[in-house]
């Protein structure tokens, strides 16, 4: 039983549903965001207050962020299991069949994860009280990060970055999950391709617009 629990293939079945329930998430999450571009700070704010008080929705959080330490964990130690795999290089150059996307897939996530460790530190540990700030006021927290330059270059390439990440985790899921077709597997590519695009993109306009316009 622990070796089923266990196996590589357990947990890519585990990440796999771990990753699918995080991009459900990215949308609701741009939505609230968007909000930003608003002058009036009270959206945005009403927003974030409704969020960190409703209580279904802070139920929510913890399963959230739950799956989200699953997903991290479950693709580390995949990946730790395949370099003990292969410690050492072949020395003639094989065509592998493994995708471009799937090769760097440990190192954007690796950044994504910075990324969040540094997206909470701003705002998710201001509101849980560990860190001070004013947590009815994100509004002005956001903007105030978006003004600093080195900030939004980060900011950007995190993003650039997990559209590279999202693309491959969109269409591998369903893989994983054996749902692997013809007719299926192009559409459910198709549709990836429009994910990595579209999300990474919302998100990276709004301190491109706030920062030329606000």
């Amino acid at each position: 039983m622990y070796r089923v629990i266990f196996s590589s293939i357990s947990k890519k079945f585990i990440m796999a549903l771990a990753g699918l329930f995080l991009l459900l998430f990215l949308p609701v999450h741009l939505m609230i965001n968007l909000k930003l571009l608003n002058s009036n700070p009270e959206l945005f704010n009403k927003a974030a207050h409704f969020m960190a008080t409703f209580a279904p929705i802070k139920i929510f959080e913890v399963i959230l962020l739950g799956v989200l330490l699953i997903h991290i964990f479950s693709g580390i130690t995949l990946q730790i299991q395949n370099w003990i795999a292969r410690p050492i290089r072949y020395k003639m150059v094989h065509k592998s069949n493994t995708s471009f996307f799937s090769k760097f897939m440990i190192w954007t996530g690796g950044t994504i994860f910075i990324f969040i460790i540094i997206h909470f530190t701003n705002f998710y540990f201001i509101k849980l009280g560990f860190i001070e700030g004013d947590p009815e006021n994100f509004y002005a927290v956001a903007h105030q990060l978006f003004s600093i330059p080195g900030y939004r270059i980060f900011y950007w390439i995190c993003f650039i970055l997990l559209g590279f990440h999202l693309f491959h985790a969109f269409s591998s899921a369903f893989q994983t999950l054996g749902l692997n077709h013809r007719i299926w597997t192009p559409i459910i590519n198709f549709l990836a391709f429009i994910y990595a695009i579209l999300i990474p993109a919302g998100f990276a306009s709004i301190p491109l617009i706030i920062w030329l316009f606000k």
